[in-house]
Parts: C-alpha cells; structure tokens; sequence
C-alpha cells in the first residue's frame, strides 16, 4: 500500500521529507510520496455561478438589497480553483498544484491529509477539498501530528488512521460549514455599505462574525469612556505608620459618610481622633503561576510594546517552521505529560537564553493547572530548537525575540514555586468600622521569573500596592475619591472581552484584528495596542447598533453551532439558516441606522463625478456610455468620435499621481468589474504589437531616450543608460525594450537589468524558515 501524503504547504513538504527520508520512499516498511499543497487551493465560485436557472442566476448576480438575504437551499456550493494577486498585480490560480496532486495520485493505495490539525477544523477542509477536487474514490486516511518535528512526525506515520466520508468526517463537517456560513455573510458587507452609499459615503464597510464584534466591543467602550464625567467624593480614612490605609465600607443605599464637598468631610473627620492598630488575623495564603499563553494573550502583550498583530503573526509562523516556537493556533491552555517530559531536559538552556535566574526553578513536578493529556498541540510555549542566544532570533522579524522571550519566562514560571504572602486583617481599635486587608510577601516564587495574569491585565488596571505588616499606630485624613473612568480599549483589554465570550481561538482572534487594522478599509487603529475606530469604523459602529452579527453572545452560540455540526449534534442546513436570520435582521437594522450617520458621523466627503460621454459604438450598433477621462487624460471631442468609430487612437498624457508621461495606443471596448460590465478606453494588448510597432515610452527614471536608442532598443539591444532613482539619486542601469506584466497588466516596457545583491546569510545554529503560504 503506497501513501501519497498531503503536506500544507512546501516547508511542511519538506519537513515530513525530512523526517521519513525523502520525497518517497519507504518508512516502518510502508512506502509513500510526499505532495505539497499550498494551503487553501479552491475557493467558492460567484454565487451566480452556484444557481441553476437563468432568472437564479440573474437574481444573484444583482447583489440588491431587494434580492438579499440569498436562499443557501440554492446554492450547489461549487469551487474553482483558486486565483490570487501578488504584491505586483501578477495573477496565478492553483489549477497547475491541484493538477500536480491528481498525477502524484496515480498508481497510489490512499490518500493521507497530512495538514495541521486545526481548533478549527481548516487542515482537514484543506485536504478534502483538492481530494474532491481530483475526484478521488478510494481510501483516504489521516496523519496526526503535534508539530513539525521529526520525532513527531515519525509517529504521526506509524498511527496514521483511516477517515470515513468527507460528510461523515466530523473535522471536516465543522470547518465546511463555518467556509458556508461566512461567504453567505459577505451579504451583509455588501448591505451595509449600500445602505452608507445611499446617505453619501462612498466606502466599503466590511461585516463579519468577529471584525463585527470587534468593531462593536471598541466602539461601545469608547463611547463610554467618552460619556464619563469625573465625580469627586470625599470621606475620612486611617493611615498607620506603615502607610496602610483603614476605611469603612461603604452602601450607597444605607451610608452618608461620603460628600461631594471637601469642607463636609473635614467637618465629619474632626469626630475622629489618633488610634492603635488591632491586628485581627494572619492568614498564610498561596497562589500558582498564571496559565499558559495562547496566540491572542501573546500578541496583546507584544502589541502594548508596538508590535502589529500582523507583523507577530508572521514572525511566529517562521519561528515555528524552524522549531523554535510552538505550533501558533492553538486553543490548549496546557501540555501534556510526553511534552513536559520533552521541556524538561531544555529547561536550563531556555533560562540561559532569556536571563532567567536558574535557582528559582526549583518546582519540577507536574502541575495538574498546566500538564494535563487530552489536548491537541499543547500551549504556545518554546520549541524543541533552543536558540544560542536571543540576537540569533532577529533574522526571523523585528518581534522574535520579545516573542521568544515573553514565552520562554511564561513556560518557565511553571517551574517556579508559588507566590507565598500573608493577608493580614486589622481595624482601628477606637474606631473597629474602619478596616483594612493587606498582603505581606512571604516568597516571590514564580512572580520573580513572570507573572502571566499581570502581564496580560489591561494597562489602566491597577494590582493592590504590597505592605510590609500593619503599623502600630494610625490618624485619620480626609481622602478624595472619584468614580471609576472606564478603560480606553486595548488589544490586552479586547482579549479579554472575546476571551470571556470564548469567541474564536488566539490565533483567529489575532489574525482578525491584523485585518481589521489594516489597509483602506481598516476599521480600526493599533497604536501600540491602543485601539481606536477609523472613519469607517465610526460608519460601521452605528451601522451595528442593535445588530446580531455585532452582538458577542449571537457570534459565541453561532461558533458553539459550528462545533455542534462537527460533532453531528446539528445539522449544517440548520447552522447556515441561522446566517439567514442574521441577515434578515441586520438587513432592516443596517438601512434604519443608516439615517443617523449624518448627525453622528457628520457630512461626507462631496464627490467628484467623471464626466460621461454618449453615443453609438458604430461596429455593434449599440448606444454606449464611457467616461471621458482615462489615467489623467481628457479626450477631444475628435477623439471621442474616432473611439465611437471603433478606432485606435494614441494618446500621449501624464499619469495623475506621478506626473510620468506616457503614450499609449487603445480603443473603446467593454470590459468587467465585480461581476458589472461597462465601457471604457482599453489600451491595446501587448500581443497586438511587435518590438517594432509598440508604443515607445517618452522617457524612463528621468532619461529621455533618443532615436538611435530608439532603434537598439526595438531592435533587440541591450543600452547602458544614467537614470534618477525616486530619491533623486543618480544611477546606471542596462535597458531593453521588451513584454512585462505589472499588477495584472501585461505591456512592452522598458526593463531595467540590474546586478545581483549577494543574499544576506542567516545567523549559525539557526534552521532557515519559510513563511507561510
């Protein structure tokens, strides 16, 4: 029996390769081929492609408020390959690796997935779907592994374990429905932003089952903190010789020892004379250390020091691939006995590396509050691969070596002892109403190596000042007082939240705020960890006011309805219709609060419209419509006639933003967008020139070319030229004049060849990494 494992991506390839000795080969007397997928390969179709019927189809293709919420019960939920778009606006689709997967199947007993095993269930959905894809109908089995590591892996390929059906697969089932639930949702994105368009604001606001809360939880916390109006209050209090402070406690029901007014209080406290101190108990009390980090705990912490989410996300993901660190999204708060007997012998090492004092690892036995079996992958902690020192960690990204660092010292307060204190109680001795509870430490223990619970404490909450015992004496002073200010939001005080809701892993909780914090639809800011809403966070916030899919208790039972669908305990249908109701609901809500975003929002910005041009397309007969303007360039009545005539004109402009000329050659056609036809100047396809009939640029990095370059460019030639680099500074560069595809669009250029950079090398006793795909 040969087994043709599918690995995630190319590292995890080449890590399983690693570990059983080739990309084929035999292992424990088995043989098998290794075969890399690149993590997600298919991708929904439009949903006008997954109806059947042409008024169906015409009716998904609207994306209408009146045409919404779609029924899922039409929807065949088919998949294409998926295509994405690099940094250069270069295309690619998966097609090729999904074909690559059916040749590697050929001749094989079983397929095995390979992939992560996932909370979520995305490393099974990962493997089935290019499973289904290639139309396999034999066995498919499963390989388990906690992480990438040989021993792992190893063992993982001696208990690999038969799947049923892809629909009797329950990790399967669970992940499928959550990929359903959340492309129905992209309707309610498109609704509210319609429903902003229809007041004026020309934005895209996004919606979805955690960017939503999110958005809510900030904006709801911010409009507190801005309705907060400072109340003082004024009372008597005891200070002892030690600076203990003794007060009564207070009713607002029954007490009036409190006033509004200092000269009140001062009046009450001449009632009040000096005093001893009673001493009434001494209690010996003690605390373990914190839980173990997750993705999300980490990352809030990182993220108070001025780290992105997204730069951590990264960061870690190279750092596991190499070992270092932990697999990133898990939801175990624990390790098992195997992994702690694994830690145990490293523990040393990582104390060297991060300065953790070694005599404070004195508890080596287990902790049933963070060793226990059961688990998947275990808590984000160190990896196996110890690093030589944390310098060794910069290649990976600007955060490494806090990551490593904040892990390190959180797996290795486990080895600390507990936190040992005394709590003292005391009153006044004339006055026994007034009170006071003070620790006294007795033992650091694990707090000296890191205090996890500290660590991850919103940064406006305060712990209780520590004492050195009660004094023997006090007086009384007048205290003032005010009302708590509720805390600005954080990313640590937003962890928290979504913690408390057990919405979504670490991992997914951070991956979503990188989203949201990014790019032109961001609806938030991160200015190290400080969250605040941007314009379009503020549109989205009164949009959601009163909605379900903005409400952490609707996204709390909905994630709880995708376990139970994994589990079989709910039926898919039942889950998706829920997105249904959803929709339904916020629909009406969306377009209702819509009318509050001028008073609240304020005016939008005035929009400048292109000017249209009309007229028959003489080559179709058909009247058309187009704007006049194209990339900055206004077209003459003459040449909006010869464009109608369905000829080629050539146009010689400056790009609107860099000021660049150029020269182009097109003619009106009609192109799409999302899914919308329209008419336009197309500029003419570089196959429809050759070297000698192209369009020749003006001039390139402020050289002007003359024409004898002219000539040896078309002709093949390669020239040295001086050119000016966008930081004005002077450089040469060898040309040609040939075919380039930049951002999606393929034109002949002028391209630059430059020497080689020699590559940087990776610091010694560090494995290279790759990021993920």
């Amino acid at each position: 029996m040969t087994y043709l494992l599918l690995a995630e991506k190319p590292s995890a390839a080449k890590n399983i390769a690693k570990a059983l000795g080739g990309m084929s080969g035999t292992f424990n007397g088995k043989p098998y081929k290794v075969q890399t997928l690149y993590g997600h390969m298919l991708e929904f179709v439009e949903p006008h492609e997954m109806v059947n019927g042409d008024d169906a189809k015409e009716r998904f293709r609207q994306w209408t408020p009146e045409t919404m919420p779609w029924d899922p019960s039409e929807l065949t939920w088919k998949k294409q390959a998926q295509v994405t778009t690099d940094a250069k606006g270069k295309k690619s689709s998966k097609a090729k690796a999904i074909a690559d997967v059916a040749a590697a199947a050929k001749g094989v007993s079983a397929i095995v997935i390979a992939t992560d095993k996932d909370p979520s269930g995305e490393g099974q959905l990962i493997g089935w779907e290019v499973i289904q894809a290639i139309r396999w109908k034999g066995p498919v089995k499963r390989l388990y592994f906690i992480d990438e590591s040989e021993k792992e892996l190893q063992k993982g390929f001696a208990n690999i374990q038969d799947l049923p059906s892809y629909n009797q697969d329950g990790e399967y089932v669970k992940a499928d429905v959550r990929s359903r639930w959340d492309y129905l949702s992209l309707q309610l994105t498109r609704l509210s932003t319609h429903a902003a368009r229809t007041q004026g604001y020309q934005v895209v606001v996004r919606q979805g089952r955690l960017k939503s809360v999110m958005t809510k939880l900030v904006a709801d916390q911010i409009a507190l903190v801005k309705a907060y109006k400072k109340k003082p209050f004024y009372e008597v209090k005891y200070r002892d010789n030690n600076e203990n402070v003794f007060s009564r406690t207070f009713d607002e029901d029954r007490d009036q020892f409190r006033f509004e007014k200092k000269a009140d209080a001062e009046a009450d406290a001449k009632k009040y004379g000096p005093s001893k101190v009673v001493q009434d108990s001494v209690t010996r009390k003690e605390t373990p250390p914190g839980k173990l980090l997750d993705l999300g705990g980490l990352a809030s912490i990182l993220g108070a020091q001025g780290f992105k989410p997204k730069e951590v996300l990264a960061t870690y993901q190279k750092m596991y691939e190499a070992k270092i660190v932990s697999y990133p999204r898990t939801e175990d708060k624990f390790i098992s006995t195997e992994q702690f007997k694994e830690m145990l012998p490293l523990v040393p090492k990582i104390a060297a590396v991060v300065g953790a004092d070694a005599k404070l690892l004195t508890h080596r036995s287990i902790r049933k509050t963070h060793v226990k079996d059961g688990g998947a992958h275990g808590a984000n902690r160190p990896g196996l691969t110890v690093p030589k020192s944390l310098a060794d960690l910069k290649a990976f990204g600007p955060s490494a070596m806090v990551i490593y660092e904040t892990l390190a010292k959180n797996f290795l307060a486990m080895f600390g002892e507990n936190y040992i204190y005394d709590s003292i109680k005391g009153h006044i001795e004339k006055y026994p109403e007034f009170t006071a509870t003070i620790s006294v430490p007795v033992s650091l223990g694990f707090k000296a190596i890191f205090d996890a619970d500290k660590e991850t404490a919103d940064d406006e909450q305060t712990s209780d000042p520590l004492s050195k015992g009660l004094g023997q004496s006090a007086d009384r002073f007048v205290s003032e007082g005010v009302n708590k200010k509720p805390p600005h939001p954080t990313h640590k005080w937003l962890e928290k939240q979504l913690s408390r809701y057990e919405v979504g892993t670490g991992a997914t909780r951070v991956s979503t705020l990188s989203e949201v914090t990014t790019g032109k639809t961001a609806l938030l800011t991160d200015t190290r960890g400080k969250l605040n809403l941007t314009t379009i966070g503020q549109i989205a916030a009164v949009m959601l006011d009163g909605s379900m899919i903005g409400d952490p208790a609707i996204t709390e039972k909905l994630f709880n309805a995708m376990k139970a669908a994994g589990q079989f305990q709910m039926k898919p249908e039942a889950v998706l219709h829920s997105a249904t109701q959803v929709i339904t609901h916020d629909k009406e809500v969306f377009y209702r609060n819509a009318q509050r975003l001028h008073r609240e929002i304020g005016a939008p910005d005035p929009i400048v419209q292109k000017e249209k041009v009309e007229g028959v397309y003489v080559p179709m007969g058909e009247k058309v419509s187009f704007n006049r303007e194209w990339n900055g360039y206004v077209f003459s009545d003459l040449e909006v006639q010869k464009l109608l005539r369905g000829e080629v004109i050539t146009i010689e402009g400056k790009h609107p933003i860099s000021g660049k000329p150029y020269r182009t050659e097109g003619k009106l056609g009609q192109d799409k967008y999302k899914g919308n036809k329209f008419w336009g100047f197309k500029r003419l396809e570089a196959e429809a020139y050759t070297a000698q009939t192209a369009p020749f640029p003006l001039e390139w990095s402020g050289y002007t070319f003359t024409a004898d370059d002219q000539v040896r460019l078309r002709a093949g030639e390669k020239i040295k030229i001086k050119a000016i680099s966008k930081a004005k500074k002077p450089f040469e560069a060898e040309v040609t004049f040939e075919v380039e595809t930049f951002k999606g669009v393929t034109s002949w250029k002028i391209k630059p060849h430059f020497k080689e950079k020699p590559k940087t090398a990776v610091p010694k006793g560090i494995p290279k990494s790759r990021s993920r795909s």
